[in-house]
């Protein structure tokens, strides 16, 4: 069984370093419109005066393969999906400290002052309640993140409720 990220789509624009279609698909907001209109996106929401959302098609066939899919979702994305997958596996990363993300949100330099104020209360808002969450990963060193996430899907994988005779 493989593994593959699906990016999300957005109507914000990109950040220095990010790529068209591989951290998400950026949008017009009449585009977006679009997808959302013609059923396209499993989930949809306004975050922080922009549109974010999930492409059905690519989630579904990769799905439909027998490949498991990694999403980058905020809290309320992640609570549709769990919905609309319920089988899914949902994993909360977490900062170690909310002074590390603000250095982290600082650091990226792309928000005003208002707008890292708002992301920083939503965080402390969202991070105050796992309970919608299989596993916690805490982000304080990449590397040691990217094993724990790999050690979780391991580990699902090898539960007897989900070993598929594909699996090895």
């Amino acid at each position: 069984m493989s593994l593959t990220f699906c990016p999300s789509v957005t109507t914000r624009p990109p950040r220095p370093g990010e790529a068209n279609g591989v951290d998400y698909f950026f949008l017009s907001r009449e585009e977006f419109l679009s997808m959302r209109d013609r059923q396209e996106l499993v989930e949809w929401a306004s975050v922080y005066g922009r549109f974010y959302g999930t492409p059905r098609k690519p989630v579904e066939d990769a799905l439909r393969s027998g490949t498991d899919v990694i999403l980058e979702k905020d809290v309320q994305g992640a609570r549709t999906l769990r919905a609309v997958y319920p089988e899914g596996i949902f994993v909360f990363v977490l900062p170690p400290s909310m002074d590390e993300l603000r250095r982290r949100i600082l650091g990226r330099g792309t928000e005003t002052d208002s707008e890292r104020q708002v992301r920083l209360n939503s965080a402390e808002m969202e991070m105050s309640d796992l309970s919608g969450y299989d596993y916690v990963i805490i982000n304080s060193d990449i590397d040691r993140a990217t094993e724990r996430l790999s050690a979780i899907v391991a580990g699902e994988r090898a539960r007897s409720k989900r070993r598929t005779a594909n699996d090895d």
